[in-house]
């Protein structure tokens, strides 16, 4: 099959043939019909972003297919299915805590780093191996609307924040870089799940404005200073009441100080999702008050990715007609052009903006 091969970091994607993935017990194997380009995968391939790969390696992280192969364990899917393809592999020999590798992106500690041995390939490619239980049915679409299913991937990483903090119909949620490509993705997503208001602090106004065009006056834009104290104060009178869930999905260029201004203005009770890169840069990390956290009650969850039940129940919102995928524009490439697709997907990875390839 022909994929796009990263050999060592800082050299380009090769395109070339190789090897046919091959077929195991528990495993299915995908034809892949479009798959999402990360806005920041050029760091990832540079060696910018530090990611544990081990070369060569085909990079991407999931997307949308059909069956080709199943083996002999799976009881629903078919030939010719399509599916999503879910590139958050876990250990099957611990429930509690297991490990986790992202298929062709990263993984983490030793045990991801053996979990990306076996399923290391992502979806940069013609074919996609993946676990029999990381293929979720899409039911019926047309090959032009894989493109859009892609933004699934985008918007998962949101929705298991929410999953996490259990976010309840009518609650406000404060969306902590709202103005970015998944922080955006997060308020539609709070949107669909019920939120009464999303309180959205950005400093781009007109990421903003869009914000409220697209969705109405369930969301409250707030304009940020840079100042803590009153940014904080700003974005608690834009709330019609107590702020229930505090979301942050922040990159790691941005200042604690920023994220800290959000996530204080969460009610006694309240739930924080900690889902951003604050100091994963090397900076400065997080420090919040114990004092705070202990007399209000805060609960704090940290959250890498997302449960293994919720691109199904991501994809029923879909079909219930409650999230809506053609908010996002899309442009496609092809896989000999991948590299040029990365380049694309970097200077234009903004809100409900998606680069794609199709092999």
């Amino acid at each position: 099959m022909k994929a796009a091969v990263l050999k060592s970091f800082g050299s380009p994607l090769v395109i070339e043939d190789v090897p046919d993935p091959t077929i195991g017990t528990g495993e299915v194997i995908i034809d892949v019909v479009a798959t999402r380009v990360l806005s920041y995968m050029n760091e990832v391939l540079d060696g910018t972003r530090n990611y544990a790969l081990e070369l060569p390696i085909v990079p991407g992280p999931g997307g949308i297919g059909r069956v080709r192969a199943i083996g002999p364990d799976a009881t629903r899917l078919a030939i010719g299915d399509w599916v999503f393809c879910d590139p958050t592999v876990r250990s099957r020999d611990d429930s509690v805590a297991p490990d986790i590798a992202l298929q062709g992106l990263t993984a983490a500690g030793p045990g991801g780093m053996l979990l990306q041995k076996h399923f290391r390939h992502g979806s940069f490619a013609e074919q996609m191996r993946l676990p029999t239980e990381n293929v979720k049915r899409l039911g019926a679409i047309t090959p032009e609307e894989a493109t859009r299913w892609c933004a699934l991937g985008t918007l998962l990483v949101p929705y298991g924040g929410f999953l996490a903090a259990d976010l309840r119909p009518d609650e406000t949620v404060l969306v902590s870089g709202a103005t970015g490509n998944f922080g955006s993705a997060a308020v539609s997503v709070a949107l669909a799940m019920g939120a009464a208001c999303v309180v959205a602090p950005g400093r781009n106004e007109e990421i903003l404005a869009d914000l409220v065009r697209r969705f109405g006056d369930r969301v409250k834009p707030v304009r940020l200073t840079g100042n803590e104290d009153d940014d904080r104060e700003c974005m608690r009178r834009a709330a019609p009441g107590p702020i229930d869930c505090v979301f942050d999905i922040m990159p790691p260029s941005v200042s604690p100080t920023v994220v800290r201004a959000a996530v204080m203005t969460v009610r006694a009770y309240g739930r924080i999702v900690l889902m951003g890169g604050v100091g994963m840069a090397g900076g400065a990390g997080l420090e919040l008050p114990y004092p705070w956290i202990m007399r209000n009650c805060i609960s704090i969850h940290g959250v890498w990715m997302y449960p293994p039940d919720a691109a199904s129940r991501l994809i029923a919102l879909v079909r219930a007609g409650l999230l809506r995928l053609d908010e996002y524009e899309t442009t496609a490439f092809d896989l000999d052009h991948a590299n040029e697709a990365v380049e694309h997907a970097a200077a234009n990875g903004g809100p409900f903006k998606m680069t794609v390839i199709r092999p």
